[in-house]
Order: C-alpha cells, then sequence, then structure tokens
C-alpha cells in the first residue's frame, strides 16, 4: 500500500535549554507517539542522489521543485524499510512511501534498484516512478542519518510535532542494517531540530507555544546537514 501526505512544514533549531521548555508544553497539550520511549525512538536513513549530487545542490541553490529519495528504518533488526520520496511544491511537502522488503532494501543499499519492479497492485506505479528515475538519473547511495526523534501528535489538522537531536551521518558505510556504523555528528549537540508538520492551517493554541520558543523559522534539512559535513571533510 502506497501511503501519500501534502502537508505544511516548518522546522526551527533550538538549543538546549529552549528544547526542554518547548517539550514541557508541547506534552501536556498533545499525545506523545505511542512509540516514544524515555529519549523518544531511533531513526535511521540511507540518501540516494545522482552521480552529480543534483538534489544535493537544488537544495543549496534553493530551487522551489526539487526532491529527497530515502530508506528509512527504525532498528537495525528490521525486517523492512520505508522507500520515501519526499518532493517539496512551494510550501506544501508531498511524501510518498512503499513498505519493501529487507532483502530488496539490502540489494538498494548496493545501487542495485530491481526489486521494485517486481511490486504489483496499488505499489506498483510508484515503485515502477522510483525505478526508473533513480535508475535513468543514475542514484547512488550516498550517505545514512541517524538520529533520536521525540514526537507529537494532534488529531486535529493532522498536527505532528517533532524534536530531533543527537543527529550524526556517515559516507564510509551504506549498510543500512548495520548494528555498528561508524558515525559522525552533523551539527553541535546542544542543538535540536523541531519540526512542525500540519494540513491547511497551524492551530492557534500550537503557534502561541511556539511563539513562545523565540525562535525563527529555518531551512534545515538533514541531508544537506550530512552532505555538506562531508564536501569539507574532503576539501
Amino acid at each position: 500500500m502506497i501511503n501519500q501526505v501534502l502537508r505544511k512544514e516548518k522546522k526551527f533549531l533550538l538549543h538546549q535549554q529552549e528544547f526542554f521548555y518547548l517539550k514541557n508544553q508541547i506534552e501536556q497539550a498533545l499525545a506523545g507517539d505511542p512509540h516514544n520511549g524515555p529519549l523518544g525512538y531511533p531513526v535511521r536513513s540511507l540518501y540516494f542522489d545522482t552521480i552529480y549530487d543534483r538534489d544535493y545542490f537544488e537544495k543549496v541553490d534553493g530551487v522551489e521543485l526539487r526532491r529527497k529519495i530515502r530508506l528509512r528504518c527504525y532498528s537495525p533488526d528490521s525486517q523492512f524499510a520505508m522507500l520515501e520520496m519526499k518532493q517539496k511544491q512551494g510550501d506544501m511537502q508531498l511524501k510518498r512511501s512503499l513498505r519493501v522488503e529487507r532483502q530488496d532494501a539490502v540489494r538498494m543499499t548496493k545501487g542495485d534498484y530491481s526489486p521494485l519492479l517486481r511490486y504489483r497492485g496499488d505499489q506498483e506505479d510508484f515503485a515502477m516512478e522510483c525505478y526508473a528515475l533513480m535508475k535513468s538519473s543514475c542514484y547512488l547511495p550516498r550517505t545514512i542519518v541517524e538520529y533520536q526523534r521525540m514526537a507529537y501528535i494532534a488529531k486535529e489538522n493532522k498536527i505532528r510535532i517533532t524534536f530531533d537531536q543527537k543527529i550524526v551521518s556517515t559516507e564510509s558505510s551504506m549498510e543500512l542494517f548495520s548494528p555498528t556504523l561508524n558515525m559522525n555528528p552533523v551539527m553541535e549537540r546542544d542543538f535540536v531540530v523541531l519540526e512542525v508538520k500540519y494540513n491547511n492551517f497551524l492551530l492557534g493554541y500550537i503557534q502561541q507555544m511556539l511563539n513562545g520558543a523565540d525562535r525563527q523559522e529555518v531551512s534545515v534539512s538533514k541531508y544537506y546537514l550530512a552532505r555538506q559535513n562531508g564536501y569539507r571533510t574532503h576539501l
């Protein structure tokens, strides 16, 4: 089954003090994600890009219509991964995702996208679109990004608020399910990325809480930060 979400996204960069203040307010007003533990839950994504890093440089250049393609899992023991394509369209983000079996995801991490050809039913069109794009544009596995996420949900307007911290990455290994990846920080550990995702409009009481954090909206892409670190390392 294809999952499709079209929504607005706002991103903010918080210091630890701001994070604790806002998190305390949010968790009193919104339900916690059922996967939240005391420290949230881990998220690991392998990002693909073209041979000339088109998606990365379109982000650098601020191209309005752009995309990211990634495989995402939540544990090295997972028996599946989510193949996701995010497309920015003005102030909206379209995210489509397809669940792929572990063995298919492993082949994709090695640059073999042929497993997508066997997906049928309502999965077929999206799988074929990804296959055709990744083959024709010479997409390659580029980096793995991992972080700890705490998420909160408001059923009204399908609002989802997440706090992401301890963001690390690697370009030395594309083994998505490896339990022993050698990762490096992509930003100072005192910073937390806040993401607010919603349909149509943001509810007033949530907007008031965000205003209390006294932070300006920023364009923060974890993929961009990870690749930027990689480019600096090779200078």
